[in-house]
């Protein structure tokens, strides 16, 4: 998960270049968060500036989006799948397992920077559920000792 560090400059650049599209503040939010790893809240007056709108109207947009982070993730980034499928086989409970496996809570990072949690509402895998995307590979038919394997691969 190979993010540029953040640069006003470099992020002046990116509403620059997705601006002229056809309701552009998504792809530009889009773009500066696959840049950079999240929105910063340093780039919503360019934003509002360059595309005619509120500062509001763009915090707005950020916020109203899950996906949207406002400060940069941990090393890893684990979604745990929200979706009605999941829960029936037991995605709450590892939910929990792993907020408290973690010490953190949704949207939140560990103390040591190497994992942030998120909320994921569906990743199609609803047959081999619960599933999870870490680091953006899609993990199925989780369980705790499962999620406790994979996590420590990940930190390892």
């Amino acid at each position: 998960m190979g993010y540029e560090r953040w640069d006003a400059a470099r992020a002046a650049e990116v509403v620059e270049r997705y601006s002229a599209l056809d309701g552009a503040t998504l792809p530009i939010l889009h773009a500066l968060q696959r840049t950079f790893g999240y929105v910063d809240q340093a780039v919503v007056p360019m934003i509002a500036d360059r595309m005619n709108l509120s500062r509001a109207e763009v915090h707005g947009t950020i916020t109203f989006y899950h996906d949207f982070r406002r400060e940069p993730a941990g090393r890893h980034v684990v979604k745990l799948c929200r979706a009605e499928a999941c829960q029936a086989v037991g995605s709450v409970a590892l939910a929990d397992h792993a907020k408290r496996v973690l010490g953190i809570d949704w949207h939140e990072t560990t103390p040591d920077g190497q994992v942030t949690l998120e909320p994921v509402f569906c990743l199609g895998l609803c047959a081999c559920g619960p599933a999870a995307l870490m680091d953006d590979e899609p993990v199925s038919g989780l369980d705790p000792a499962a999620f406790d394997a994979r996590l420590a691969e990940l930190r390892a």
